[in-house]
């Protein structure tokens, strides 16, 4: 994995840098490179209230809050933003104000790659938005200044309209750290990481590949 100057990791709601990133981000983190982690929402909406539910719709957004600084802690992030968007409307959100946003962060911490969705192939409305302002704010930047952009896509056909994906991290080293990352956002993953642990004691061949390969779009905005 290169050696980055700073990594920033723009998304939507709290646990999408838990399932295909978290691994890269502990990478970066253990290889003395800072991470900043701008969430934009709380993800008040989330359909998931724990099981035996330990929370309600009123409560869901607190307890989300605490999830994620509970994952940012267990990843190692110090710099933990939390943009204030509302979960399932950044798509109605004004693009502009989220390029605004974005290019604030990005020219105060100077990252030399960002990590984000690839905007059509992220399945979820708020991971589309947030995807495609990021690549309209680094498309405005001066060439010479913009960094990298490692996407995420995750829809059915993205390989067949994307092709392979050009990066993909061997995160094997940092699987306990990407569990445990999981297992922070408690209210949304309880039972999934409970089967994903029995698969690994297994030596599940799919859920091996899933925890230690993560994978990613270089987006070519020339």
């Amino acid at each position: 994995m290169e050696k980055e100057r700073h990594v920033l990791v723009i998304f939507p709601h709290p646990d999408d840098e838990a399932f295909g990133v978290s691994g890269t981000i502990a990478s970066h983190i253990s290889n003395g490179t800072p991470v900043t982690y701008a969430c934009l929402t709380l993800g008040e909406m989330g359909r998931n209230m724990g099981n035996p539910p330990f929370c309600n719709r009123e409560t869901l957004p607190q307890i989300r809050k605490q999830e994620l600084q509970n994952a940012a802690q267990t990843l190692g992030i110090t710099d933990l933003r939390m943009l204030g968007y509302r979960d399932k409307t950044v798509e109605f959100e004004d693009q502009e104000k989220l390029i605004t946003d974005f290019s604030s962060i990005i020219a105060e911490v100077n990252p030399s790659l960002i990590i984000s969705f690839y905007p059509g192939y992220s399945v979820h409305p708020d991971h589309d938005a947030t995807g495609a302002a990021v690549v309209e704010t680094v498309k405005r930047m001066p060439k010479e200044k913009r960094p990298k952009l490692n996407l995420v896509a995750f829809s059915k056909n993205c390989v067949e309209k994307l092709g392979e994906p050009d990066i993909i991290h061997d995160v094997h080293p940092f699987i306990s750290t990407k569990l445990a990352t999981i297992k922070a956002h408690r209210s949304q993953t309880q039972l999934m990481v409970a089967d994903a642990e029995e698969k690994l004691k297994q030596n599940d061949p799919q859920i091996i590949a899933w925890l230690q390969n993560e994978r990613f779009w270089s987006y070519n905005i020339d």
